[in-house]
């Protein structure tokens, strides 16, 4: 079963939580606790005002109390759901399913290290083919994995035993002639937050490490009745932030004196290093767009409620996001097209079809861009991006210039991913198991769980009432472009996307002068990944940048 918490809130009020957050479950508060806890929150109450609200506060700490006997199981979502459908919006228009096309005249390289970067396509022509048996692809990540690993830290554990009976399994398939599709036999890694029986699921947080939950998440259900082999479970940073778990860094193969950004870290470290050919990563406020630029590989965080989170770690019921880091947009198209669609284990989940058409005019997509925001940043990511837009002009792409909405507190909006957070885990902070959380500085996930009980329940709805508004001019922006093209960082794109669940992809744009991967991400409209995905494939198309890999693998 899934490791229970034992409080359902969301969040509660500053006032009651200032008054007991920080000792015994049964301390006792005073009058002038209440007083002091109003400079947290800004207010400044009567003395007759507290003696009056005393005794209801004395109450509804009875009741909080009284909550936290009933256990609940961490698959259970608040009743108050997510909807990233904003007034006025219209469905795009779903192409069902896709016709992939594998490529029959894919040979093994003369280096055999090099299949380590060959195409999701490439791989499947020469299963498909019987050039290669999956078992013998399989060993070949496997070996590549266990070389690695000691220099890039980049996995919780490698699947040998699953990953070799799946490969022979679809060995025996594939020899008897039930090919599965594209996907059938080919290796790849997924995020540590993702539940596989018989291995530790461990969130990469100390207080998780032996924690094997008996479940299968909805994703890895999915790839695997699609014929994948699941090689290895990668490295999420600690409790979905940054690339520091309790067993190391994980590392940039591109710059070992460098993290690999996170959380999704180990799916990013890992695919830019050849070895797995992709992987899943999850995103809540930027975990798959960051390890995507860090390593130099593409990356999509599709629509809110696209993809199933049952079996995931959750976050923050209202952004969390899982997604492919992949060679390219082909390869996550491919991705998502098995692991998208509605699941009655996951209630935000949608029943649309997925699909992309590739034969249609790219001329013919409504692209937009933020010109102010591009033209502003003068680092070599900036000029990479300026160049990339020649090549979209090139390929006879005419983006109109825009801005993202204005007047938005986007500080203010963080307070919905940590109060939902420090819900999830609740029961980690009261037990005390947060302090063996490697990472305490004010930064890190530990301190954040701990100052969530201080966030007030009013605040969390009016965060969430200026959500509303946000995603009512995302609305206004967006309804009149299929695209927009935008700095990865830097801007208010990345925090302002992830709040509404519009779909991104994150494509590589070249290197900068201490020979580091940089990125563009483009935007799409809600539930319209087929669109960035098609001007993504045809940027790459008419480009090298997704073709670099690190030296040295």
């Amino acid at each position: 079963m899934l490791h229970k918490t034992k409080n359902p809130l969301l969040v509660v009020s500053i006032l009651f939580l200032f008054l007991f957050s920080c000792s015994s479950n049964k301390q006792s508060f005073t009058k002038r606790d209440v007083k002091k806890a109003e400079k947290l929150i800004g207010l400044d109450f009567s003395k007759r005002d507290i003696d009056t609200l005393y005794p209801y506060l004395k109450r509804n700490r009875s009741g909080f109390d009284s909550l936290r006997k009933y256990p609940l199981e961490n698959d259970v979502f608040p009743a108050v759901r997510f909807d990233p459908v904003p007034l006025g919006f219209e469905m795009p228009e779903q192409l069902n399913g896709n016709d992939w096309t594998i490529p029959a005249n894919v040979e093994i390289p003369e280096r055999f290290d090099d299949l380590a970067f060959f195409t999701i396509p490439q791989l499947a022509s020469l299963i498909k083919y019987k050039k290669i048996t999956s078992t013998e692809l399989t060993k070949f990540f496997l070996a590549r994995l266990k070389k690695y690993q000691p220099t890039l830290q980049c996995s919780i554990s490698i699947t040998d035993s699953l990953a070799l009976a799946q490969a022979k399994r679809a060995d025996e398939e594939i020899q008897n002639g039930q090919y599965r599709g594209i996907l059938h036999g080919i290796p790849y890694g997924t995020k540590d937050l993702m539940a596989v029986p018989g291995y530790t699921t461990t969130w990469g947080a100390a207080p998780y490490k032996d924690q094997v939950i008996d479940q299968t998440a909805t994703v890895i259900q999915k790839l695997e009745g699609a014929g994948a082999v699941l090689v290895a479970k990668l490295v999420s940073g600690a409790l979905a932030r940054g690339d520091v778990w309790f067993g190391g860094k994980t590392k940039n193969p591109w710059d070992l004196t460098q993290g690999a950004s996170g959380s999704s870290a180990g799916s990013g470290s890992a695919t830019a290093a050849g070895l797995v050919p992709f992987a899943l990563g999850t995103e809540t406020l930027g975990s798959i767009t960051s390890p995507s630029t860090r390593n130099g590989v593409t990356g999509l965080r599709p629509t809110y409620g696209r993809v199933s989170r049952h079996g995931v770690m959750s976050l923050s019921w209202s952004m969390d996001k899982v997604g492919p880091l992949a060679r390219n947009a082909e390869d996550c198209a491919i991705v998502l097209s098995v692991i998208q669609g509605k699941d009655k284990n996951d209630l935000t989940t949608v029943d649309l079809p997925f699909g992309v058409n590739w034969n249609k005019d790219i001329k013919k997509l409504k692209v937009a861009y933020l010109q102010k925001d591009i033209e502003k940043d003068t680092t070599d990511s900036g000029n990479n991006l300026r160049n990339a837009l020649k090549v979209f002009k090139e390929m006879g792409v005419e983006p109109i210039a825009v801005e993202m909405p204005k007047d938005v507190p986007f500080r203010g909006f963080d307070i919905i991913l940590r109060a939902e957070a420090g819900a999830f885990f609740d029961d980690l902070v009261r037990s005390g198991q947060v302090d063996i959380m490697v990472e305490q500085d004010q930064r890190s996930r530990a301190n954040s769980l701990r100052q969530s009980r201080f966030i007030p329940a009013v605040e969390y709805l009016q965060a969430n009432r200026q959500r509303q508004v946000l995603m009512q001019k995302m609305q206004e922006l967006m309804k009149d472009y299929d695209v927009l093209i935008s700095p990865s960082f830097g801007n208010d794109q990345l925090l302002a996307t992830n709040l509404t669940g519009h779909p991104v992809i994150a494509l590589p744009t070249g290197l900068d002068k201490k020979n580091h991967p940089t990125s563009l991400t483009l935007v799409g409209k809600l539930y319209d990944e087929a669109s960035i995905l098609l001007l993504a494939k045809a940027f790459q198309d008419n480009s090298s940048f997704d073709e670099l890999h690190p030296p040295g693998y």
